[in-house]
């Protein structure tokens, strides 16, 4: 239209645009057909130019300085400008060149990339609620496997990596980690020193952890991205009743949104490149890595052995023994001291406190007569001044049954001897009563530890282990050498020998 020489408010009217653009337009068409350089335009003058020196130094001085005080030091100068100028000069003046990050891409199989998101959701049933995202991405095709737990320790983090190489099939021959003390224990300059345990986890499915460089989130940017597409997508607008309900819903979002996507770099979909990626992953194992978590506990009075502020019942006659107890994601299982399993329960939730899981099978049956004989079989087990000191709680006390139990809870806090020797010698006073064994033990016994239960089991085997292979004390003449010392001279003033008085 230009060349039909139509005039430039016809041209922008007929574009709906505005005239002043396309005279802009048609400008730097002439320009690019002649050659010519572009003409540099003056900068127009400001209110600031005389102040430039003075903003620059001031800025020197306190990089910290804000427009406010800024504007208020530059109008006791003269300054009778806006403050809108000011801002835009300080943001000029501060604006640094974008550090940019170079991409990588790896091949189909190599590398995955591991962490966690950090949530506080409102549940409409359990309330507000701090919860974590647990993202495994492959780097290659970008399918993801994302579930949210309540804690971020060793165990969850084991149990998670087992379920995303179950949900992905296979798994990626290496795993970018950031220096999360499941995985990295220090580092020795720049080599990471990892967690033993997590090593004898990840050598059982044969891939390799690399510990990021500290303070550089980009090195893991496609973990990181990812994040941003479960907040603006996976929780924005939506509401959840419950953590149970949260999981079910990512588990759609991943099959029918995040799988199904058109990544903008890749232009593929993860799920087409994951097709593509699979024959490349690593197989898993035949059988999957036992993430049970195994502890000792100590039965209570009341028959319960405690777990994350909770209780599971064991048969009433276990009371005050400490047994081995293992942690599955959904079990409880309780082993008797030879290991052999006596019931298990099914977990309680980690979000509650204080409840109890009881098998009526294990409380106290209605018989008396039987409750006695049992509670006598375990004094026997003690000893003969046990089952005599027994025998005249029953007959002395009024609720000497109960006493009786108590006493042989005393067994979580004493170790078995003290306990003896304080029945004995209550017996000696004819003290028959708890809280007579209680002062006697108070006054001569000391209380063990946790780790004192744990060491009466393998003090014997560890003692076998020292008398293999003793080491014998080194002579002290190995020690004279540094004692000796051939020229005084070399000493300091103050450790010169005296000299003989005159």
């Amino acid at each position: 239209m230009f060349y039909s020489h139509t005039s430039q408010r016809r041209i922008a009217k007929l574009l709906a645009v505005d005239r002043k653009t396309v005279a802009h337009i048609i400008a730097e068409h002439q320009q690019a057909r002649s050659g010519a350089p572009p003409d540099k335009r003056k900068p127009r003058k400001s209110l600031l130019d005389p102040f430039q020196d003075n903003i620059v130094q001031l800025l020197e001085r306190y990089p910290n300085i804000t427009a406010v005080r800024l504007l208020e030091e530059l109008r006791r100068l003269g300054y009778t400008g806006a403050y809108s100028i000011v801002r835009d000069r300080l943001r000029q003046l501060r604006r640094r060149p974008r550090v940019l990050v170079r991409r990588f891409e790896t091949p189909a199989g190599l590398q995955a990339q591991m962490d966690y998101g950090t949530y506080d959701i409102h549940f409409s049933d359990e309330g507000k609620r701090r919860v974590y995202a647990f993202s495994y991405v492959l780097g290659f095709s970008r399918r993801q496997y994302l579930y949210f737990v309540e804690h971020q320790d060793f165990t969850t983090t084991i149990r998670q990596h087992v379920s995303a190489f179950t949900y992905l099939g296979r798994l990626a021959a290496e795993c970018l980690y950031d220096n999360m003390k499941v995985v990295v224990n220090s580092h020795d300059g720049e080599q990471p020193i990892y967690n033993t345990r997590f090593l004898a986890f990840a050598t059982y499915y044969g891939f390799k952890p690399v510990a990021c460089r500290p303070r550089r989130p980009q090195t893991k940017g496609k973990v990181e991205r990812q994040f941003q597409l479960v907040e603006g997508n996976l929780l924005n607008g939506r509401t959840f009743s419950s953590l149970q309900h949260l999981n079910e819903t990512t588990a759609w979002w991943l099959a029918h949104v995040a799988d199904l996507r058109q990544h903008k770099t890749t232009q593929r979909t993860p799920l087409e490149l994951f097709q593509e990626e699979f024959p490349h992953l690593l197989p898993l194992p035949e059988k999957p890595y036992d993430t049970a978590e195994v502890v000792y506990r100590t039965v209570n009075p009341e028959g319960y052995v405690p777990y994350l502020q909770n209780f599971y019942s064991v048969p009433w006659q276990r009371i005050g023994e400490l047994l081995p107890v293992r942690i599955t994601e959904a079990e409880v299982i309780i082993y008797d001291p030879d290991v052999c399993e006596i019931t298990r329960h099914p977990r309680l939730s980690g979000s509650l406190t204080g409840q109890h899981r009881t098998d009526p099978a294990h409380c106290p049956a209605p018989d008396l007569h039987r409750k006695q004989e049992v509670l006598r079989q375990r004094f026997e087990q003690l000893g003969h001044q046990a089952a005599s000191f027994f025998d005249q709680l029953l007959r002395t006390r009024r609720y000497g049954k109960d006493e009786a139990v108590r006493i042989l809870s005393l067994l979580a806090i004493y170790h078995q001897t003290d306990l003896l020797a304080a029945i004995e010698r209550a017996n000696r006073f004819r003290a028959f009563s708890r809280a007579a064994v209680e002062r006697i033990l108070a006054a001569s016994a000391q209380p063990r530890s946790a780790l004192d239960s744990l060491d009466d089991q393998a003090r014997q085997h560890l003692d076998e282990l020292l008398r293999q292979n003793p080491v014998p004390p080194r002579d002290t003449r190995d020690y004279q050498a540094l004692l000796e010392v051939s020229d005084h001279d070399d000493l300091p003033p103050w450790d010169e020998p005296e000299k003989e008085s005159q």
